[in-house]
């Protein structure tokens, strides 16, 4: 049967019959309201971005976050295990996504959403945030909180150092290990030098002074180390030796000092920003927020 025949299906299908509206009007119906749902669900995205609470025990981690949760202070303890928190970035705040949006927009109401991961600082408990640096799919940007005044004292300027050279090396690592030219998504970080309210606390320039210059000691000591532990264990190949060395240098070679501008080149933007959450006159972390909508 030759499809201009008078009872062809292409004849029927143009027929002004009855099953002949009614399929065309469901198509007409249906078809655009299930391309829609195929496209939102493309462009939408499953999961929330997730951003790390890093830092040594004390500095102020679990009462940030619960800040950010409750929109108050109230007592904490030290963490054990990590706590997540779907929240939403507080008003006045704009992710910079959204700067273009309307407030009563539901994509505006879903780029303020994200996930906030606290992990413990304790240095037995830090597997915790090991763990989520090995492969950080949904991570927007990491928060490393620390203790303003802790770091004017040498134990702790060093505890935060050691800490956060582990976890920029972390970052490196994964940088200079993607199998693509294109590398992977940056990842920002933002040390929050907590209790700026404290007498004793060092403003945000001299934190992030003394971090890099205690980072650039750890630097040294852990690749001093690395050599000495491969003399012990009988020289080996030199070149396997200084490869590893290189692996384990953090930032660029050479033996000058460590700055955060470094960590540029391999897909890390670090920036210094004090605030604290507790105080007299209340909480001061709008720098913070800003930079958490900076990177929504």
């Amino acid at each position: 049967m030759a499809w201009h025949d008078k009872d062809s299906w292409l004849t029927a299908a143009f027929a002004p019959n009855i099953s002949t509206i009614l399929i065309s009007f469901l198509v007409a119906i249906t078809l655009p309201i299930l391309l829609h749902r195929w496209i939102y669900r493309r462009a939408t995205p499953t999961t929330l971005p997730t951003f790390l609470l890093i830092g040594p025990s004390g500095a102020g981690k679990t009462a940030l976050a619960t800040l950010i949760e409750r929109s108050s202070v109230v007592p904490t303890h030290t963490s054990t295990a990590p706590l997540s928190i779907e929240t939403l970035l507080p008003e006045p705040y704009v992710p910079a996504s959204a700067h273009y949006r309307s407030a009563g927009d539901p994509a505006y109401e879903r780029a303020r959403r994200f996930l906030l991961l606290d992990t413990p600082g304790h240095g037995k408990l830090r597997h915790f945030a090991t763990k989520e640096l090995s492969n950080p799919e949904n991570v927007r940007g990491i928060i490393f909180v620390v203790d303003a005044a802790a770091v004017a004292d040498s134990a702790g300027l060093t505890e935060s150092a050691e800490y956060l050279h582990d976890v920029l090396l972390s970052l490196q690592k994964r940088y200079t290990g993607a199998k693509t030219s294109k590398g992977p998504k940056e990842i920002p970080v933002l040390i929050a030098a907590n209790k700026l309210d404290l007498f004793t606390a060092l403003p945000a320039h001299l934190v992030k002074s003394h971090l890099e210059k205690a980072v650039s000691a750890v630097r040294k000591s852990r690749a001093k180390g690395l050599k000495d532990s491969a003399i012990a264990l009988g020289g080996g190949d030199e070149n396997a030796i200084e490869d590893d060395r290189e692996n384990e240098w953090l930032g660029e070679g050479g033996e000058g000092e460590f700055e955060f501008r470094q960590m540029e080149e391999v897909g890390t933007g670090v920036v210094v920003r004090g605030g604290n959450v507790l105080g007299d006159g209340g909480a001061d972390v709008k720098a913070w927020f800003e930079w958490v909508g900076e990177q929504l």
